[in-house]
C-alpha cells in the first residue's frame, strides 16, 4: 500500500527511477517509487554503460557490481565490411572505468533495485498515474486505481510517453526518423569479436554487433520495415550484406528481438514548480551511440544531489540549477545521436563517400580521442 504522504515520489522504475530513488534514500529521505508494470522488465533494450555513467555511480554502491556482471569492451570501430575506418579506443581514457560496459538492461535494472532494496527503499507495483495537482506546497498524486499520495516533489521517470511531463504541461518537440530499426539478441559463431562493439557502415545499410554476457550479442540495424520478431534468416541476411565478410558470422539462436521508431525529442523545461523530470521523461534520441539509458541515470545522480540540498532547507531555486545543467548535455547527447544516425542512413548512392571520409578522419588522432571522450560521456564530467 502506498504511504498517504512521502518526500520525494519516483514515477517510473527503470534505471533512471532506480538510480533517483537511490541518490535519495541513501541520504536519508523519504522516497516513494511506482511504476506501472507489474513486474520488472526482462529483456535487454539498452545494453550499453559508459564510463561517465560508472563514475556516477560509483559513490552509490552499484558501480562495482555492474562492472563484475558485464563484458568490457576497451574498443570502439566503425567499419566498412572488414575494413576499420574509425577505431575508437577506450583503453587510455582517463577513468577507472577505460571501457564500454556491455551489460543488458534487465540485469542493470535487477542491480539497481537490488541496492535500492538493501538501503530500505522499494517499489511499488503497479501504480498507474492518471493525474496532479501541485500547488506552492505540494504535489497530490493519483492512480488508476483509486490510491493517492501528496508528495513534497515528484521526479518523472517515466519514459518518452510521460504522464507527469503530460500532467505539468511541459512541451516535447522533435521529430521522427522515416527509417524504422531491428534489434535482436542473438548466439553467433564466426566473425564476432566478444571485446568490441562494431558499427558496420556497408553500402547496403548500418548493423551495429556489440558482445553482451553469456556469450550473446546485440544486433541493431536500421531497415524500411523491420518485422515485429526478426527471426534468424532476417537476421543472417542482415550480416551477411552488411557484416563482415572474411569470417562469416552465423546466427545460431535468436534469443530476443523486437523493432522500434526513433524519435529525437528535448523537453521544454525540466521543471514546473514541485514537478522535475528525468532520462526519457526528458529527452530521447537514436540509440547511435548507446548515450540514452547512460544520460537518464547521470540525470538522476544530478537531481538526487540537488533534491538532497532543498530538502535539507537549501532554497527550491537551486532546482532550477538541474535543468540548467543537464538540459544542454541533452541537446549535445541529441545533436551527436542524430549525426551517427543520419550517417548510417544517407542514401545508397552517398555511402561510398561517407566511408571515404570516415576512413581519412579515422587516421587522425586527436578525432579519435575525442570521440572517445564524448561517447564514453567523459566530456560531460
Amino acid at each position: 500500500m502506498l504511504p498517504t504522504t512521502t518526500g520525494v515520489l519516483v514515477v517510473g522504475a527503470g534505471p533512471t527511477g532506480l538510480t533517483a530513488a537511490i541518490s535519495l534514500v541513501s541520504r536519508g529521505h523519504e522516497v516513494t517509487v511506482v511504476d506501472n508494470q507489474a513486474a520488472g522488465d526482462n529483456t535487454s533494450r539498452a545494453a550499453v554503460v559508459h564510463s561517465l555513467t560508472l563514475e556516477a555511480l560509483e559513490p552509490h554502491g552499484v558501480a562495482e557490481r555492474l562492472a563484475a556482471l558485464g563484458v568490457h569492451a576497451p574498443r570502439f570501430t566503425i567499419r566498412d565490411r572488414d575494413r576499420v575506418l574509425v577505431p575508437v579506443p577506450f583503453d587510455n581514457l582517463p577513468t577507472a572505468y577505460p571501457y564500454t560496459l556491455m551489460i543488458s538492461q534487465a540485469m542493470t535494472e535487477r542491480v539497481l533495485l537490488e541496492r535500492l532494496i538493501k538501503l530500505g527503499g522499494t517499489v511499488h507495483r503497479p501504480y498507474t498515474l492518471t493525474t496532479l495537482d501541485h500547488d506552492d506546497t505540494g504535489v497530490a498524486a493519483t492512480f488508476s486505481n483509486g490510491s493517492q499520495t501528496r508528495a513534497a516533489y515528484v521526479v518523472g521517470a517515466d519514459g518518452m510517453h510521460s504522464t507527469v511531463r503530460e500532467q505539468a504541461g511541459i512541451g516535447f518537440g522533435g521529430e521522427t526518423y522515416a527509417e524504422s530499426f531491428t534489434l535482436a539478441d542473438v548466439r553467433l559463431s564466426g566473425g564476432a569479436p566478444h571485446d568490441e562493439v562494431i558499427l558496420y557502415f556497408s553500402p547496403a545499410g548500418m548493423v551495429v554487433v556489440a558482445p553482451l554476457p553469456d556469450g550473446i550479442h546485440r544486433i541493431v540495424a536500421t531497415v524500411d520495415e523491420a518485422p515485429q520478431m526478426p527471426d534468424a534468416d532476417f537476421l543472417q541476411h542482415l550480416l551477411d550484406t552488411r557484416g563482415p565478410q572474411a569470417t562469416r558470422a552465423q546466427v545460431r539462436d535468436v534469443i530476443w528481438g523486437s523493432r522500434f521508431r526513433v524519435h529525437h525529442r528535448v523537453a521544454d523545461t525540466y521543471r514546473q514548480g514541485r514537478i522535475l523530470l528525468a532520462g526519457d521523461a526528458a529527452h530521447v534520441h537514436s540509440p547511435a551511440g548507446g548515450q540514452g539509458m547512460n544520460t537518464g541515470i547521470t540525470d538522476a545522480v544530478a537531481l538526487g544531489t540537488i533534491l538532497d540540498r532543498v530538502l535539507r532547507g537549501g532554497s527550491a531555486q537551486q532546482l532550477d540549477d538541474y535543468g540548467a545543467a543537464r538540459r544542454p548535455i541533452a541537446l549535445q547527447v541529441v545533436k551527436l545521436a542524430d549525426r551517427l544516425t543520419r550517417l548510417a542512413t544517407v542514401r545508397r548512392a552517398m555511402r561510398p563517400l561517407r566511408n571515404a571520409v570516415l576512413g581519412t578522419l579515422g587516421r587522425i588522432p586527436p578525432f579519435r580521442r575525442r570521440l572517445a571522450r564524448r561517447l564514453s560521456g567523459l566530456v560531460y564530467r
